[in-house]
């Protein structure tokens, strides 16, 4: 089965394999070299000084790396504006009032890149002190440009807490603006490891101003711990033993520019061969993330009979979200696949429209 949607994601057999390591304690030096290879490979994505940067790992899904940042990253008394244009822009929202951070949301539509004046006016006042925001929401498969963003920050002196679960290894992200504090992340995504493990990039220097709000996913605690060769719970160890295959993997295909050109051709592969068929894109090209794209429904065809039929033959699609889940459906091209297999689903698209 071909997965096509925005994680799990179908895995190599090296990664798959490495499952059967051996089992592992987690209190061994073992354990402790194979989480200081992790940390030290997920800052080598995008070449970054662990003095002045730390990727911090923990056990659960990508929306566990968000929680863990916004609980902890924002200071007592910081206040948070949330960029919301689609469903984990609101989820982000959602946290800051679960952990009773003070919030404000700037909502856009969720068809609409968010809008930069806007923002601007918002941070204004001095009101602000950080912006959380998703930079591939994939409710739409939209890509926030997020050098423009740290821009209207950096001039307001704001820090941006970024949403990098469904980006992060593939789009770019600039580290070296002042104004990116942290980019939650998962292994399950774009680096294409198993489900269950996921981080936090994020200077050292807001890591210092770091607050407990929150116990499993305090942030700081487990910085330290990590950095004393520690561990406060029970990791996913052979999730570990994953993402590592799955990082020596990513290294020796070529890194992050490799990973970016390799989902490229496969969505615009996969883009012109609907576009035949009369089936179009949400968003353009130019507007959407190289890891998953939108697309209107065939005419005539539900997404549970087109989602069923796909199935049957090997392809598992995703369908749209909220109001939009009557009218779209989407496809990611994360993970082992290749343009043979983007060949074969469009052949499976031809029949079905037929």
């Amino acid at each position: 089965m071909i997965l096509l949607n925005p994680g799990p994601v179908t895995l190599s057999e090296r990664v798959r394999r490495s499952l059967l390591n051996p089992d592992l304690c987690h209190r061994e030096a073992e354990f402790f070299d194979l989480q200081e290879e992790l940390r030290a490979g997920l800052l080598a994505v995008y070449d970054l000084d662990p003095e002045e940067w730390s990727a911090v790992l923990m056990t659960g899904s990508g929306t566990a790396a968000v929680d863990s940042m916004i609980a902890s990253l924002p200071p007592a008394a910081a206040r948070v504006l949330v960029l919301e244009n689609g469903v984990y822009g609101e989820r982000i929202r959602q946290m800051c009032a679960q952990y009773g951070i003070a919030h404000e949301a700037l909502a856009g539509a969720w068809l609409s890149a968010p809008d930069l004046d806007a923002l601007a006016t918002r941070l204004a006042g001095g009101a602000f002190t950080h912006l959380a925001a998703v930079h591939h929401e994939t409710t739409t498969g939209r890509l926030t440009d997020i050098a423009a963003l740290c821009r209207v920050c950096a001039a307001h002196r704001v820090q941006v807490l970024l949403d990098g679960v469904s980006s992060f290894g593939a789009e770019a992200i600039d580290f070296a603006d002042a104004s990116l504090a942290a980019v939650a992340a998962t292994a399950n995504k774009c680096l294409h490891g198993v489900p269950g493990a996921s981080f936090v990039i994020t200077r050292r220097a807001a890591l210092r101003r770091a607050v407990s709000r929150t116990y499993y996913l305090d942030l700081a605690r487990l910085a330290r711990l990590q950095d004393e060769r520690n561990t406060p719970f029970t990791p996913a160890v052979h999730v570990y033993y994953g993402l590592r295959e799955a990082l020596r993997e990513y290294r020796e295909q070529g890194g992050r520019a490799a990973r970016f050109e390799r989902y490229a051709a496969l969505a615009e592969q996969a883009r012109a061969g609907l576009a035949q068929l009369g089936i179009q894109g949400l968003l353009s090209p130019q507007h959407s993330s190289v890891v998953l794209r939108a697309y209107h429904l065939p005419r005539g065809i539900s997404y549970t009979v087109l989602h069923d039929a796909l199935k049957a033959d090997g392809f598992v699609i995703y369908a749209g979200q909220g109001d939009l889940s009557r009218t779209l459906f989407r496809i990611s091209t994360m993970g082992e696949i290749s343009a043979d297999d983007v060949g074969r689903l469009l052949e499976s698209f031809r029949r079905i429209c037929r």
